[in-house]
């Protein structure tokens, strides 16, 4: 039975590392004062220690710590990685653009001194083409169309026409009357209801009453001319008449602010 007493295990430690500090065991920059710890530890510190291991210390290993969830980088990195290329791509664009505008500038520039106008014959005509172009709109909005329009047609006419008058007919050709019975009397022959036969001539007037339904079943032709009066502004085309006034309006007033309507009033508020 092992009887000597257990040493304790910070003076152990102790005796391992030595009386010298960890401190002068680590690695300098300056190569002087490399050489010269190194010395100094291979003079103070025994071979021992520079041989034995902390093996049969009771070391406690470091808690581990839980990993931490990776952030979704790449949004970011793509964004660091497009953002320039689209800016410069931008800034490219935009010189090419103001290239163009002002190659474009100095060319009308050019071509206006070359043909002689001036500004004021620009306006001019700016204000002539602007207020044609609005007084036309207006104008057409204002129109009528005015035209006869020729009807050719037949109408069909069914009815039933109710006759109830008297009236008188004329014979259109000899008429014979079977077994009339005749009433004659004269100074020397009376004959009172006797049968006889008698012939209406062609052209004798009959007194007749009527009273009959007669129906009627027949087409009428009809042919007139229709006269026609009609206000666009009352139609479905007053709406893109009215989108074109307004759309020359604001150019219009930017040149000329005093302009007028047709009814003389201003159309610049």
């Amino acid at each position: 039975m092992n009887t000597e007493p257990k040493e304790n295990p910070g003076k152990k430690m102790r005796n391992l590392l030595g009386t010298s500090s960890p401190l002068t065991r680590l690695p300098k920059k300056n190569a002087s004062n490399a050489s010269f710890l190194k010395e100094e530890e291979t003079a103070d510190t025994p071979k021992k220690v520079e041989t034995a291991t902390p093996a049969s210390l009771p070391l406690k290993a470091p808690p581990a710590s839980s990993p931490k969830p990776k952030t979704a980088s790449a949004p970011k990195g793509r964004i660091l990685i497009f953002g320039p290329a689209l800016w410069n791509i931008a800034s490219v664009l935009s010189l090419t653009v103001n290239m163009i505008l002002i190659i474009v500038l100095i060319v009308l520039v050019i071509s206006i001194n070359s043909i002689g106008l001036s500004l004021s014959s620009l306006l001019g005509m700016g204000t002539d083409l602007l207020g044609g172009l609005y007084g036309n709109f207006e104008r057409m909005d204002r129109a009528h169309i005015t035209t006869d329009i020729k009807v050719e047609t037949s109408i069909p006419v069914k009815f039933d026409l109710q006759l109830n008058q008297q009236t008188n007919v004329v014979l259109s050709q000899d008429v014979t009357i079977n077994n009339a019975l005749v009433t004659v009397n004269t100074g020397g022959l009376n004959i009172a209801r006797a049968n006889t036969t008698i012939v209406l001539p062609s052209g004798t007037t009959l007194p007749v009453f009527l009273n009959l339904t007669v129906p009627v079943d027949t087409t009428v032709p009809v042919v007139l001319n229709v006269p026609v009066d009609i206000p666009l502004k009352d139609t479905q085309l007053h709406e893109p008449f009215a989108g074109l006034q307004d759309v020359v309006k604001p150019f219009y007033c930017m040149i000329n602010k005093n302009a007028v309507n047709l009814d003389g009033e201003p159309i610049c508020k």
